[in-house]
């Protein structure tokens, strides 16, 4: 890693952003739960964060892209998204609470797609030793699923938007740690980048990950929607819950350490379709076993496949397959497609958990991750982006 790398800057950043998604994903339904809200109006309000990543990441990565202003995007998005979630001292309707999802959900989604960009142009040629940075997103998803567990078993979920704010501020506060990109880096070339992906051979790989980006997030729509909830029915107590979801981010830790000489190996189609045949293992075996503690222990485990190597790898295909100057736009759609599936997966998550029940629930999410199998394994080429590739080779591997 080159020694004029801000290391620490950059993943005090990733700390922070990662440690919001940790106070978010397990204990949102759970708070709005505590409010009175029943599943399906619970699955639609974690809905709209999701919806909002369908548009938002895209319209900030244009205007990104045409001022070339990424790190000001990052900080006014920082700070829009602190704010707006003071809102919710005015009022806790639902449709009051609709319209902060939608407002703090605007601004939050501007800031990750915009700071990848950042951080791969810091990287350069060592783009491989990503994962070593956004590891410390992981530490800080853990510490808060962790700390708030025990919190909120000590005082209740009234407290729940101080905790939350507090988080949003530590975002802002990093955010202003970062250093600008190298200003060479948005305009070049990497050697093993190509330089435009608008044949249609070409295409076809960008849409067969994005359609398999899709439903693996549609498929964790009951995980992140309903798990706190699911457990607490299950009569494990919510400290116990917060060790579970570090359990698995402790294990995605582990695999960002080895990511970089996993890249060097192996392709990125077997990295992703691995990624989703654990997936689908993960779901079917949390419908059906998580009365057992050592099986949800496993299931917690397979986080490192579910999240870890798919995120990685997914990142690295789209630095791959888009040119340099159309990086934010990449990351951009990246986002926004997770965003589609996990709207869709909250959504559905809502209305099957109140009329089908836990267990169908995540057995239609095990098929989705199923058929996003067999898609990646007919629509991406197996020599597809491996770490080593050549820029020549990558692109005779697109023209395929």
């Amino acid at each position: 890693m080159h020694s004029s790398l801000p290391y620490w800057r950059l993943s005090g950043f990733y700390f922070f952003y990662f440690a919001l998604l940790g106070a978010i994903a397990p204990f949102m339904a759970l708070y709005l739960d505590h409010l009175g809200f029943s599943a399906a109006r619970i699955g639609e309000l974690i809905a709209i964060p999701m919806l909002m990543r369908c548009l938002a990441p895209n319209l900030w990565a244009w205007l990104a892209d045409k001022t070339q202003q990424r790190l000001t995007i990052v900080r006014v998005g920082a700070i829009c998204t602190l704010l707006s979630f003071t809102l919710i001292f005015i009022g806790k309707s639902f449709a009051w609470l609709a319209l902060i999802m939608v407002l703090h959900a605007f601004f939050w989604h501007a800031i990750l797609a915009q700071f990848e960009v950042i951080t791969l142009a810091h990287l350069g040629t060592d783009s491989e030793r990503y994962s070593q940075l956004r590891l410390w997103g992981s530490v800080g998803f853990m510490l808060v699923v962790i700390g708030f567990g025990y919190l909120f078993d000590s005082v209740g979920l009234a407290y729940y938007p101080w905790a939350i704010m507090a988080v949003m501020a530590g975002i802002v506060l990093s955010s202003f740690w970062v250093p600008k990109q190298p200003l060479t880096t948005e305009h070049s070339v990497t050697p093993d980048q190509p330089t435009q992906v608008a044949e249609p051979t070409a295409l076809l790989p960008v849409v067969v990950f994005l359609i398999c980006v899709t439903l693996m997030q549609f498929s964790h729509g009951p995980y992140y929607t309903f798990l706190t909830l699911y457990l607490t029915e299950l009569d494990y107590s919510r400290t116990v819950i917060g060790w579970l979801w570090a359990l698995g981010v402790l294990a995605e830790i582990g695999l960002f350490v080895i990511m970089p000489s996993l890249l060097r190996r192996v392709a990125l189609k077997y990295i992703l379709v691995a990624s989703l045949v654990l997936a689908a293992l993960r779901w079917w075996l949390l419908g059906f076993y998580a009365d057992s503690l050592l099986t949800l222990l496993c299931i917690q485990i397979l986080h490192a496949a579910t999240f870890g190597s798919f995120h990685v790898a997914a990142i690295h295909f789209v630095q791959r397959f888009f040119a340099a100057g159309k990086q934010g736009q990449g990351q951009g759609l990246y986002v926004s497609f997770s965003g589609v599936g996990g709207a869709l997966g909250a959504l559905y998550a809502g209305y099957a958990w109140q009329t089908l029940g836990a267990q169908a629930t995540f057995m239609l999410a095990s098929l989705a991750a199923a058929l996003a199998v067999m898609i990646a394994m007919l629509g991406l080429s197996s020599k597809a982006s491996r770490g080593s590739q050549s820029k020549k080779a990558t692109e005779q591997d697109l023209h395929r």
